[in-house]
């Protein structure tokens, strides 16, 4: 399928709904993955990880597991493994302990849904199976280790992701693996401390990965781990008072948000405005690269700047384009605005299905949204963030392969903006750090490249006269004969902002000046 919208409760929807801020969700569940990527491998099965390669061969249900080079290191039986092959698991690493042994041992039991994942606010479950692999109830992948399961679901959050920590992840019954190991072992290996096992130490790549993990919190928040060890834990200082104060059910803004630095808001707190807007961070900053490129139309931005003009409230829309896996390029070829109102959840099905069947039309798929903040600066609110991090779990679905979601705000009237240019700003979300999974997920910058169209389309013509007549008469329209400043009035502010985004051919400047012509004899 070329494109997926839900056919209800998608953005359009929801828009509004006793929220200033217009997109709590995708369709709920019903939201499906545009063009799934299925797994290679067909039937969903995953090859053994490395992790998993290394245990098989040491398994010690197996014949002539034990025993060898492994036990003694040679053939006199003398010395270090003498002493010690005795015990049953002896010859044994803690990479040698798997599943299978687990269930043989009696310490674990197969069952539905006894396996969990809980990852960056995000749960995963699975069934074990009496031969030790790992079925995830969602999709019905199997899995033959841990560690192939917990990169799996990381990836799907975090695409940056390169290992599981499947032991230290997966959870059995509500405990990590980990200590099932650790107790196996203690079991087995009489020469491990009980203190030690229990202690339940990562593995190296583990502690590895955890080393990663606080330089990259360094780098996010400028505070070293020993700067840290130095003072007692405390919540992050308390944000500006926003003099902004909206009730539920109102999407206009009247007076200017301040941002705030991401490394100023420390764990997510209940109490703290959810449209509190957050500065951007860019990949260079955090040593990281942008794990895909943009590609966006003119007219892309043309329609949406537009739509964004029209009201003093909010306005949300989705966008359509194509991904290539091979270039890892995402490109962005068409705007599709939601012509509802706050509420009106019928009138949202409608035009989300209408959005749904232009997606099939056109052979696009859907790739991300957008929805202004009118007179605030173009940069996510906390609530933009956590919804931008549901849509790109949504759009990914449960495909292998990285399926981008791209956010867009635009700020038409915005104060502080240079001109009298719309700010149009891209974003894309980050999880936080590993080890800081209750924090706020981190707004990325994205690079874009725009791509000038050589003539507005009529689908865009008339798209526009379309949001000319759903205005019309509202009391949030925007009087575009008023002035905007001291010279210009807003229709001339609004012809403006459209000409650095209007494409090459003006054979269509006659239609255009027929639309302002509209706009302003209705405001």
């Amino acid at each position: 399928m070329a494109g997926a919208l839900p056919p209800r409760g998608g953005v359009a929807s929801r828009a509004g709904k006793k929220e200033p801020e217009a997109h709590r969700a995708w369709g709920g569940a019903a939201m499906a993955a545009p063009e799934s990527l299925s797994p290679a491998g067909g039937a969903g099965e995953e090859a053994p990880d490395d992790d998993e390669d290394e245990a098989e061969a040491e398994d010690p249900e197996r014949p002539g597991a034990v025993g060898g080079a492994r036990i003694g290191g040679g053939g006199g039986g003398g010395g270090a493994g003498a002493g010690s092959c005795g015990g049953p698991g002896s010859a044994f690493t803690r990479r040698a302990v798997t599943l299978r042994v687990l269930l043989k041992d009696g310490l674990l039991e197969p069952g539905s849904g006894v396996l969990s994942i809980y990852y960056l606010g995000k749960k995963f479950v699975g069934d074990l199976q009496p031969d030790g692999r790992i079925v995830w109830q969602e999709t019905g992948q199997v899995f033959n280790s841990p560690s192939a399961w917990a990169t799996h679901c990381k990836k799907l959050v975090n695409p940056a992701k390169k290992s599981g920590c499947g032991w230290a992840s997966v959870k059995y019954k509500g405990q990590k693996l980990d200590k099932y190991k650790a107790a196996w072992l203690r079991r087995n290996q009489f020469h491990v401390p009980a203190v030690a096992a229990d202690e339940s130490p990562a593995s190296e790549g583990e502690e590895e990965e955890l080393l990663m993990e606080d330089e990259e919190e360094e780098v996010l928040t400028g505070v070293s781990a020993e700067d840290k060890s130095r003072r007692p834990q405390a919540k992050g200082p308390s944000e500006p008072v926003h003099p902004e104060a909206i009730p539920p059910g109102k999407r206009v803004e009247n007076k200017t948000r301040v941002p705030v630095r991401y490394c100023m808001l420390g764990n997510r707190d209940s109490a703290r405005n959810p449209h509190t807007l957050v500065e951007v961070t860019s990949f260079a900053a955090i040593n990281k690269f942008q794990p895909f490129n943009v590609a966006i139309s003119s007219n892309v931005l043309f329609l949406l700047d537009f739509h964004s003009h029209l009201t003093r409230s909010q306005v949300v829309g989705y966008l359509g384009g194509r991904w290539d896996i091979n270039s890892q390029m995402l490109t962005v070829l068409r705007a599709f605005p939601c012509r509802s109102r706050l509420g009106d959840a019928e009138t949202a099905a409608t035009v989300e299905e209408e959005i749904y069947q232009s997606l099939l039309l056109r052979g696009l798929s859907l790739v991300g949204w957008y929805h202004s903040h009118p007179h605030s600066p173009a940069l996510p609110s906390l609530q933009d963030i956590d919804a931008q991090m549901d849509y790109q779990l949504r759009l990914q679905g449960s495909s292998n392969g990285f399926q981008p979601c791209l956010a867009l705000l635009c700020s038409p009237y915005y104060s502080g903006n240079p001109g009298p240019e719309s700010k149009i700003s891209p974003f894309w979300v980050m999880p936080p750090p590993e080890q800081r999974p209750s924090d706020y997920g981190i707004p990325m910058d994205v690079e874009m490249a725009y791509v000038q169209d050589s003539f507005l389309t009529n689908d865009i013509l008339h798209e526009m006269m379309l949001l000319v007549e759903f205005y019309k008469g509202a009391p949030d329209l925007v009087r575009f004969q008023e002035p905007w400043n001291q010279e210009h009035t807003y229709l001339d502010k609004l012809k403006m902002s459209l000409a650095s985004r209007t494409s090459k051919d003006q054979g269509l400047c006659h239609v255009l000046e027929q639309v302002y012509s509209i706009l302003k004899q209705g405001s």
